[in-house]
């Protein structure tokens, strides 16, 4: 589901991409193996994912986050956000 990469150039498509996601209904799985390059921008769009989801009464699961994803959410203490979701 997400691009290659997330920064701030391109966060803005990828929360549409989301937005869309979660309209559809169902549980909100993210597939972010897909992940090469990413800032703190991606940990962003992955906790406003994950609220978009929960205020629809949707799941959200993260899938095979990349080490370096882990790495900075772990730095900003969102981790447990990310991984118990």
């Amino acid at each position: 589901m997400l691009p290659a990469a997330v920064t701030m150039q391109n966060a803005s498509a990828a929360l549409r991409s989301v937005e869309a996601a979660v309209a559809q209904g169902g549980d909100l799985v993210v597939d972010a193996s897909a992940l090469a390059e990413l800032d703190t921008s991606a940990v962003a769009l992955l906790l406003q994912a994950r609220r978009l989801a929960q205020a629809k009464g949707l799941a959200f699961r993260l899938q095979a986050p990349p080490a370096k994803l882990v790495a900075l959410a772990q730095l900003y203490g969102v981790e447990p956000l990310l991984s118990a979701a």
